[in-house]
C-alpha cells in the first residue's frame, strides 16, 4: 500500500494495519464472545478467517461418523437441506474436558481422523468494505447534488428483469429519483442513543443506486439479512439464499463473503449452489471478489458457478490497490470513487487515520469498494437482457467473453458502464 507511510491524525507513521484492526473490532464488539479470529495473534498477523465459538460444519451424510468420532455434541439444522451445524461437546476424545470448547482443536482432531475438509468452521460471512488488511473507504461527503456515477448508455433498461441483492438492507431515497420503485427490508441506520449513521449503514442503498444507474428499469429488492454489523453466519447465508429463490429473481447480486479455512469452499455455500443454485435454469449469482488486496480465494466469488467482481481504480485502467485478484476473479469493473444514493445525517468515522471525524451527508456518498462494481456488472446483465431476450446466465456468459476482448494486461477481463450490447 502506497499511504502506509502517511502520517495519521496524530502526525506519527500510519501502520496499513490499522483500518484492518478497527474494523474487525467493530465484528468483534457486535457479536462478542460467539466470535473467535484464527489466528489468535490476528492484530498482528492479520486474520486468515472468522468463525463461530464451539460449532462446526458437518455434510449430513458425514455426520453419523463425526459425532461418533467426537463423542457426542448436538446437531442443529445447517439452514439448507444437506448441512448440520453442530456444537462440539466440551471435550476432544481422549483429552481432559476443557472449560470452554476449543473449536480448532476439535478441527486439528479431526482433520486425522476423517481427512481437511471433513469439518470445517462456520465462517462469519460480511459485506466487502468489512475485514481486509487493506481494505477500501468509508463512506465520504459529496454535495447534495452531486451527479450519480458511472452511468450506462441508456438503449438497455432493464425492464423485465429481477435483481436480489443481499445486504444490510434498504432505506427509501426520494431524493434519488433512479431509485423509483426499489423495494426492500428496512435496515436500522442510526444508532438509536447517538443518532449517527451507524457503521455499514447505507451500503444496500449505495448498491441498488449503482445498479439502477446501469439498468434503470431493473426491478430492485434488497434484502436485510447483513444486519448485525455487516455480518452473518455461514449457514444463515445459506438459508437466506434459499429463500432468495422464492422470490424468482434473474440475478442475485451479492457484495459479501470470506476467506476460510485452508482455502476451502465454505461447506453451506458449496451445497447451496450443488443442489439449489445449479438447479435454477439461467439464474446467475454475481459475487464480489472482495478487499483484501490479495490472490486468496474469496468465497462465494470464488466457486466457478459465480460471476466473481474485481474493481477498477478511478482511472478506468488498473485494478483498485484494494480489489482480489487472481485466475478465480472474472471479470473487473469500476469500483472506485463512485457517487450515487447514500442517507441523510451525520456519520462518526470508526477507522484510522479518521477516526472521530464527523462527516454531515445529504443523500449522496463517494464510496469505494468492490462491493459497488458488483452491482455495476448485475446491472449490465440485466441491461444486455432487456433488449437481447436472452436469460441472465447467457447475457452473462455474452458479457464475460466481450470483457476478454479488451483485458487489461496485468488485470484482467474487463467490463465498463457502457458495455451492455457490445
Amino acid at each position: 500500500m502506497s499511504d502506509d507511510k502517511v502520517p495519521d491524525e496524530n502526525g506519527n507513521p500510519k501502520d496499513p494495519r490499522d483500518k484492518f484492526i478497527d474494523q474487525v473490532d467493530l465484528l468483534v464488539k457486535a457479536f462478542g464472545e460467539e466470535l473467535e479470529i484464527q489466528p489468535p495473534e490476528w492484530r498482528t498477523a492479520g486474520v486468515d478467517y472468522l468463525y463461530r465459538a464451539g460449532s462446526v460444519v458437518v455434510r449430513d451424510e458425514d455426520l453419523p461418523r463425526v459425532l461418533e468420532l467426537f463423542g457426542g455434541g448436538t446437531p442443529h439444522d445447517g439452514g439448507i437441506g444437506g448441512v448440520t451445524r453442530l456444537d462440539l461437546p466440551r471435550k476432544v476424545p481422549d483429552q481432559a474436558p476443557r472449560a470452554n470448547t476449543d473449536t480448532q482443536r476439535f478441527l486439528r482432531y479431526a482433520d486425522r481422523r476423517l481427512g481437511v475438509g471433513v469439518v470445517t468452521p462456520e465462517h462469519l460471512f460480511f459485506v466487502s468494505p468489512s475485514v481486509s488488511p487493506c481494505p477500501a473507504t468509508e463512506p465520504e461527503e459529496v454535495p447534495a447534488d452531486a451527479e450519480p456515477t458511472p452511468k450506462g448508455d441508456g438503449n438497455a433498461t432493464g425492464r423485465g428483469v429481477k435483481v436480489v441483492v443481499l445486504d444490510v438492507g434498504w432505506t427509501d431515497a426520494p431524493q434519488a429519483p433512479w431509485l423509483n420503485g426499489v423495494t426492500g427490508d428496512a435496515e436500522q441506520v442510526y444508532d438509536p442513543q447517538t443518532q449517527l449513521i451507524e457503521p455499514y449503514a447505507g451500503h444496500g442503498t449505495f448498491i441498488a443506486g449503482v445498479l439502477r444507474m446501469i439498468a434503470p428499469e431493473t426491478e430492485v429488492v434488497v434484502k436485510a439479512y447483513f444486519d448485525r454489523a455487516g455480518a452473518m453466519w455461514e449457514v444463515d447465508l445459506a438459508e437466506k439464499l434459499t429463500e432468495v429463490l422464492d422470490l424468482s429473481p434473474d440475478i442475485i447480486s451479492l457484495s459479501a463473503g470470506t476467506k476460510t479455512r485452508f482455502d476451502l469452499p465454505a461447506v453451506s455455500l458449496d451445497v447451496f449452489i450443488r443442489t439449489q443454485l445449479n438447479r435454477v435454469n439461467g439464474l446467475v449469482l454475481v459475487a464480489a471478489a472482495g478487499n483484501d488486496g490479495d490472490r486468496e480465494y474469496f468465497w462465494p466469488a470464488a466457486f466457478p458457478e459465480a460471476v466473481s467482481v474485481g474493481a477498477l481504480a478511478a482511472d478506468g485502467n488498473s485494478r483498485a490497490s484494494f480489489s482480489n485478484f487472481g485466475t478465480w476473479v472474472d471479470v473487473y469493473a469500476p469500483g472506485e470513487d463512485l457517487v450515487n444514493a447514500y442517507l441523510n445525517g451525520k456519520y462518526k468515522c470508526t477507522e484510522r487515520p479518521n477516526t472521530g471525524t464527523i462527516r454531515t451527508f445529504q443523500g449522496m456518498a463517494r464510496w469505494s469498494g468492490t462491493s459497488f462494481a458488483t452491482p455495476l456488472v448485475a446491472g449490465l446483465i440485466a441491461a444486455r437482457m432487456s433488449v437481447t431476450g436472452q436469460s441472465a446466465r447467457q447475457a452473462a456468459d455474452s458479457l464475460l467473453s466481450y470483457s476478454l476482448t479488451q483485458a487489461i494486461p496485468g488485470v484482467g477481463a474487463v467490463l465498463r458502464p457502457t458495455d451492455a450490447l457490445s
